[in-house]
C-alpha cells in the first residue's frame, strides 16, 4: 500500500495544510497563498487534494500560481519537496485521457463528455479548440493523434506544466516511520468505505457520492479529507469522521484550505 507512485506518504508531520477544489481559480490561488503561506511552518505539509485545473478560465495561471508558490516554500529552511502533494482529481485525470483520446472507442463522445464536465478551459489554456477536436475525432485516428500530440507539445512548453500534472498522486496519508497508514487520510472525492485503500483506484474522484457512507473510522484512519464534492460545497463541512473542503470555487463560491493537526482536529481555516 506504500507505493510512492500511486499514494503519497506524508510521514509524522505538524500539521498538514490541504486546498480544497481549485477549478482554475489562479486570483483566489493566489490570495490564499499569501494567507497560508504566513502560517506555513518547517514539518507541515501541504496537499492539493484535486480538481486544480478546469472550469474557471485561469487555468495556466493556476499551473504558475502552484508552481511558483512551490518554489518559494521550498526555498524555506527545513522544507523538503516531499512536503508539498498534488492529488489526482477528476479534471486531471479527464486531461490525462484527452492526451490518448486517439485510443478511445468513441473519442467523439467521449470529448463531449469531457467538455461538458468543464475540461474545455484546460483545452484552450494550451491552444486547443474542442470544435477542432470533434472534427479531428470524426476523421480518424490518425488526424486525432497530431491534434493530441499538438496539445500535449504546448504543454510541455510551458515550463513545469507536464512536470506537475505528471506527478499527481491517488491519496495522501500520514504515516508510520514503516510506511503504514495512521490517522489522516487525503483524497480528492470520496471512496468505498466497503472496500480497502488499495481497491480505490477511480473511485478516489469519481466516487464522491459514497463519500456520506463514511460514519466511522475508515480502515484505522481517523479523518479522511477531501477537496471535491459534486455539489460543490459550500464548505466546510465537518464530521466525526470526515471533513469536505469544496467551498464551490469554479461555480462562484470559495476556494478553502484547512489546517489539520496529526490527530485530524481541524486547527485553522484560510479562504479566498
Amino acid at each position: 500500500m506504500s507505493d510512492d507512485r500511486k499514494y503519497a506518504l506524508l510521514g509524522r508531520p505538524r500539521r498538514v495544510w490541504a486546498v480544497g477544489a481549485i477549478h482554475g481559480e489562479a486570483a483566489r490561488l493566489a490570495a490564499l497563498h499569501d494567507d497560508v503561506g504566513k502560517r506555513f511552518l518547517p514539518g507541515d505539509r501541504l496537499v492539493y487534494l484535486g480538481n486544480m485545473i478546469g472550469r474557471g478560465a485561469a487555468v495556466r495561471e493556476t499551473i504558475e500560481e502552484l508552481l511558483s508558490f512551490r518554489r518559494e516554500i521550498l526555498a524555506r529552511r527545513g522544507v523538503v519537496a516531499t512536503d508539498i502533494v498534488y492529488l489526482r482529481g477528476g479534471q486531471e485525470e479527464m486531461w490525462q485521457k484527452l492526451l490518448q483520446l486517439q485510443f478511445a472507442p468513441d473519442p467523439a463522445a467521449v470529448l463531449q463528455w469531457m467538455i461538458g464536465q468543464g475540461l474545455d478551459t484546460t483545452l484552450a489554456a494550451y491552444g486547443g479548440n474542442a470544435q477542432y477536436g470533434l472534427v479531428s475525432a470524426k476523421e480518424g485516428a490518425v488526424t486525432l493523434a497530431r491534434w493530441t500530440g499538438e496539445l500535449r507539445a504546448a504543454m510541455r512548453a510551458a515550463p513545469g506544466h507536464d512536470n506537475l500534472l505528471s506527478a499527481v498522486r491517488r491519496c495522501a496519508y500520514t504515516s508510520a516511520p514503516d510506511g503504514a497508514p495512521t490517522e489522516l487520510l487525503f483524497v480528492n472525492a470520496g471512496l468505498d468505505p466497503a472496500k480497502p485503500l488499495h481497491m480505490q483506484a477511480d473511485i478516489f474522484w469519481w466516487g464522491g457520492t459514497s463519500f456520506a457512507r463514511i460514519v466511522e473510522p475508515y480502515n484505522g484512519f481517523r479523518r479522511v479529507v477531501r477537496g471535491y464534492d459534486p455539489i460543490h460545497g459550500p464548505g466546510p463541512t465537518v464530521t466525526d469522521f470526515t471533513a469536505s473542503l469544496d467551498g464551490g470555487a469554479g461555480f462562484g463560491g470559495r476556494l478553502i484550505c484547512a489546517c489539520f493537526a496529526p490527530d485530524g482536529q481541524m486547527l485553522e481555516l484560510a479562504e479566498a
